[in-house]
């Protein structure tokens, strides 16, 4: 009796179970595209500005960060006139409209940073999503008053790539 019960079980077990594809997510399609901060708002007022250039490919994105600063918080190799370029990678995740960005600071070719200047580790800032038209997007930052305002420069089809 029991033997034929596994036996009846057995394939059933085997059929509720699936791999999940090998493939990265689709992402948002309103999102799908390359992305410029033209202008930071408050800019000539601010000690110290970021201007971002976001890639949204799939469910993944590559962001380069261009700091302007004033002030010196770094050593003065580092410093570089107040002027430097930090660049993050990793996955996001929209949620009604709340964009969750999850990565990690790299080097310029977007390949693991586990030392140098500037920030190291994990990147995750959280942002309302204001879209004003189709290609230009206003993100609030839950951590900081002043908005991104980018406008989309170039449209991008999703092609999944293997994991």
């Amino acid at each position: 009796m029991r033997k034929s019960f596994i036996f009846v079980l057995l394939p059933f077990l085997l059929c509720a179970c699936k791999f999940n594809p090998n493939l990265q997510g689709r992402g948002e399609a309103v999102l799908q595209g390359v992305w410029e901060e033209d202008r930071v708002m408050y800019q000539d007022t601010l000690l110290q500005s970021t201007k971002h250039h976001i890639t949204f490919s799939c469910d993944s994105f590559y962001l380069t960060l261009k700091t302007t600063s004033e002030i010196n918080r770094y050593p003065d190799s580092c410093f570089n006139n107040g002027v430097w370029m930090e660049y993050v990678k990793g996955t996001y995740l929209t949620k009604n409209d709340s964009l969750f960005l999850l990565g990690t600071f790299t080097k310029p070719d977007f390949k693991q940073k586990i030392s140098g200047c500037y920030r190291i580790g994990t990147y995750k800032p959280v942002y309302l999503m204001k879209e004003t038209s189709d290609s230009t997007l206003e993100l609030q930052s839950l951590h900081d008053h002043i908005p991104v305002r980018l406008t989309l420069k170039q449209r991008i089809n999703c092609v999944p790539k293997p994991l």
